[in-house]
């Protein structure tokens, strides 16, 4: 689930704290948590409502000016589906920006992240891809994903998916623009002796 900026700084001074989607089927569900920009977000009650149940309250606490702009919003890619009404709340700080910056590991800590790299390794259908991954980011800081992936010859939905996984470890950081290896992911190319 994506908010652009402006919501997404309404739900970081909590004057927005609500949202809605039109889709097929909840994309989220009740107490499950999103990574963003502002930090760690928890979804709460998520229900199905028609358009004529939208208040200018739950207009304004979704962060729109009038119902009528937030019904334009909801519309706009899609009339398919059920409109959900979907409880939002920031809940604090993104804990892999706090381990993406710990890059003193101990030999235990160095040992776990090497064997979820393995099992990442092992889980993809193309093969090893961790250490190419670290050392295509660490080579290329800040280029987009789209470049990265041509570059490759992977598709670009799945080397998102992938970086995320490494993003997920404090691995790497994702910019405006593109990727960087965090002083977490420098330490694991270190003892990898990846480069």
């Amino acid at each position: 689930m994506l908010f652009k900026n402006r919501i997404l700084d309404g739900i970081a001074d909590g004057t927005v704290s609500l949202a809605f989607r039109r889709w097929n089927k909840a994309a989220v569900k009740k107490g499950s948590r999103l990574h963003t920009s502002i930090g760690l977000l928890e979804i709460g009650d998520v229900t199905i409502v028609s358009d004529l149940d939208i208040t200018e309250a739950d207009a304004i606490r979704a962060g729109f000016s009038t119902r009528g702009e937030l019904i334009k919003d909801i519309n706009a890619f899609s009339r398919e589906g059920d409109i959900f009404r979907i409880e939002v709340t920031r809940v604090g700080d993104d804990p892999r920006e706090t381990l993406r910056e710990q890059d003193d590991l101990t030999d235990e800590q160095f040992a776990d992240l090497q064997n979820r790299l393995t099992r990442l390794d092992r889980a993809g259908s193309a093969g090893p891809w961790t250490a190419a991954f670290l050392k295509l980011i660490d080579r290329h800081p800040g280029v987009r994903s789209t470049e990265l992936a041509a570059a490759i010859g992977w598709e670009t939905e799945n080397l998102k998916l992938n970086v995320r996984k490494l993003k997920n470890l404090g691995l790497t950081i994702s910019l405006g623009t593109g990727y960087r290896i965090s002083p977490r992911g420098k330490a694991v190319m270190n003892r990898l002796h990846v480069h």
